[in-house]
């Protein structure tokens, strides 16, 4: 391969790397939101505890979901 194609190549790997990042990001904010008005939150109250709170009590109950499929 040519150095060209070589770097074409890279380029389009770092743009789907962003790509792939941005949506991740986008998914998190989303399951973020739906939580916090599931849960009838108030955005101006939340305190970064609370959120790390939170956060350990969703992932706990998912774990412990999964674990019982």
């Amino acid at each position: 391969m040519s150095q060209s194609n070589l770097e074409k190549q890279e380029a389009k790997l770092k743009q789907l790397n962003q790509k792939i990042k941005a949506e991740k990001n986008k998914i998190e904010q989303n399951l973020g939101k739906q939580i916090i008005r599931s849960a009838n939150l108030d955005y101006g109250t939340l305190t970064t505890p609370q959120i790390k709170m939170i956060a350990k009590k969703v992932a706990a109950f998912l774990n412990q979901d999964q674990n019982n499929q």
